[in-house]
C-alpha cells in the first residue's frame, strides 16, 4: 500500500550545500536559493546563528553547525541534504573561509595554518566530495537537470595585492583547484564555477584584522561598496542557466574599484 503521506511531502527543484552559511556572502546565497524555492544545508560555526535561520526560513533550511575544515563534518552536509530533503544535493557552494591582512613581510603566520585548513584543505575535501556525488548523479540526470558546484574566490586570488598577498595565495590554489576539477568533470555533465568577488562588507574584514580606517578607505577609494546580497545575485544566475549552460567565471567587483 502506497504510504499516504508521500503527496504530501514537499517537493524541492534542487538542494544546495552551502557553507559559511552564517553571515555575508553565504548567508546571502542561502537566503536567495530559499527565496526561489531550492532547499538549503547550510553550515557555519554558530549554532544559534543557525537556529535563528531555521526559525525565520522554514522548512527549506537545515542548519548543520561545525568547522568547514573538518572531514567529518562535510560528509555530515551531504546525509542531512538526503535525510533531510530526500535526495542528494546538486548544488554546493564552497563558500566557508577566513582571512589573513598583511604582506608577505608583515602577515600573522601563527595564523597562517588555521586559513590554510579552512580556505584551502576544507575547500579541497568538500569540492571532491560533490564532485564524487554530482559525477554519479549526472551519470543518468544530465542534460535534463543540471548540477553545480560553486567555487567562491576572490580578486586577490587572480590579481596579486602585495597587502594581503598572504591571504591571495589560499584563494589562487582554489582557483586553480576549481579550473582542475571543471576540466575533470565538466565533460561529465557538472558545472564548477568560481565566482571572484572584490570588496563586499562583511564580518570578513574583522576576522581578517583589517582596521575600521583600512575599511574606512575603501570606502572613500571605491564606495559604494559590494555586500553579500550582490555575490548572491551572481551565484542565482549561475545555478539559474539550464544545463547544457556553462558560466564558467564570473568577477564582481564594486564599480570604482580599479585595483586589484
Amino acid at each position: 500500500m502506497s504510504d499516504p503521506t508521500a503527496s504530501q511531502a514537499p517537493s524541492y527543484p534542487r538542494v544546495a550545500i552551502v557553507t559559511g552559511a552564517t553571515s555575508g556572502i553565504g548567508e546571502a546565497i542561502a537566503r536567495s536559493f530559499v527565496a526561489q524555492g531550492i532547499a538549503v544545508v547550510g553550515n557555519g560555526r554558530s549554532a544559534d546563528k543557525l537556529t535563528e535561520l531555521e526559525r525565520e526560513l522554514g522548512a527549506t533550511f537545515r542548519g548543520v553547525a561545525g568547522d568547514a575544515g573538518d572531514a567529518a563534518l562535510i560528509e555530515r552536509l551531504f546525509e542531512t541534504a538526503a535525510d533531510a530533503f530526500g535526495r542528494s544535493a546538486d548544488i554546493v557552494v564552497v563558500n566557508a573561509g577566513r582571512g589573513l591582512g598583511g604582506s608577505v613581510k608583515d602577515a600573522d603566520l601563527g595564523q597562517f595554518e588555521d586559513v590554510l585548513r579552512i580556505n584551502l584543505s576544507g575547500a579541497l575535501n568538500l569540492m571532491q566530495q560533490a564532485a564524487r556525488v554530482m559525477v554519479e548523479k549526472q551519470a543518468t540526470d544530465y542534460p535534463q537537470k543540471p548540477a553545480d558546484i560553486v567555487v567562491i574566490g576572490s580578486v586577490v586570488g587572480k590579481h596579486i595585492s602585495p597587502f594581503s598577498a598572504v591571504y591571495g595565495s589560499t584563494k589562487f590554489a582554489v582557483h586553480s583547484l576549481a579550473e582542475g576539477l571543471r576540466r575533470e568533470i565538466g565533460p561529465k555533465g557538472v558545472r564548477v564555477t568560481l565566482v571572484e568577488p572584490g570588496i563586499v562588507i562583511s564580518g570578513f574584514q574583522a576576522v581578517a584584522g583589517y582596521a575600521d580606517d583600512m575599511v574606512g578607505k575603501f570606502e572613500d577609494n571605491w564606495g559604494p561598496l559590494l555586500y553579500g546580497e550582490d555575490i548572491a545575485n551572481a551565484v542565482q544566475f549561475v545555478v539559474d542557466q539550464p544545463p547544457h549552460v556553462h558560466v564558467s567565471e564570473i568577477m564582481v567587483r564594486p564599480t570604482r574599484q580599479d585595483y586589484p
